[in-house]
């Protein structure tokens, strides 16, 4: 079992928003491909930076092939819309994990 997680910087005057987007659009269009499993969306305390906030979101996924197919089929067009929402306003970068116990 992997996690998928990305970690996303957010300017304090888009938090309200991006967390709209991503619990109201993000985090149901992931699950309706089926491909990803037991979403989560967490604040990160040991890293604030005034002015901006930082989450993480973490999906579980059967392994990186299953994880490479949803990148290509939904994951790029999901960041591409992100991006043209709230251009340089949010930052996220991934990080694949493999749970050991």
């Amino acid at each position: 079992m992997l996690i998928f997680n990305t970690t996303y910087h957010v300017e304090e005057d888009q938090e309200k928003y991006f967390l709209i987007w991503m619990q109201e659009y993000y985090l149901p269009e992931v699950e309706k491909k089926g491909m990803l499993h037991a979403p989560r969306m967490t604040r990160i305390l040991s890293h604030h930076e005034e002015g901006s906030a930082c989450f993480s979101v973490q999906f579980e996924v059967e392994d990186s092939t299953l994880l490479h197919h949803w990148h290509l089929e939904q994951g790029a067009q999901l960041t591409e819309e992100m991006q043209k929402i709230f251009k340089e306003k949010v930052v996220g970068f991934p990080t694949l994990m493999e749970v050991i116990v």
